[in-house]
């Protein structure tokens, strides 16, 4: 993967702190189910089942 890019795949929050942004999370391609901001995958947490469900629904469909 390319080095990352202020404003394109991540920024920093008021506290100084990385948050990536949902085009970087789909450039990397996968979900890492750490429950990130701005995740388009889709994921809530390890408690959800159903959750997990659709994001393993959604990891296919970004697959095809």
């Amino acid at each position: 993967m390319n080095p990352l890019k202020e404003g394109e795949d991540y920024y920093l929050n008021k506290d100084g702190l990385f948050v990536f942004t949902e085009a970087y999370h789909l450039k990397r391609g996968y979900c890492c189910r750490s429950g990130c901001m701005h995740c388009p995958y889709g994921y809530l947490g390890d408690n959800n089942d159903d959750e997990e469900k659709r994001v393993k629904q959604k990891l296919n469909e970004n697959k095809e």
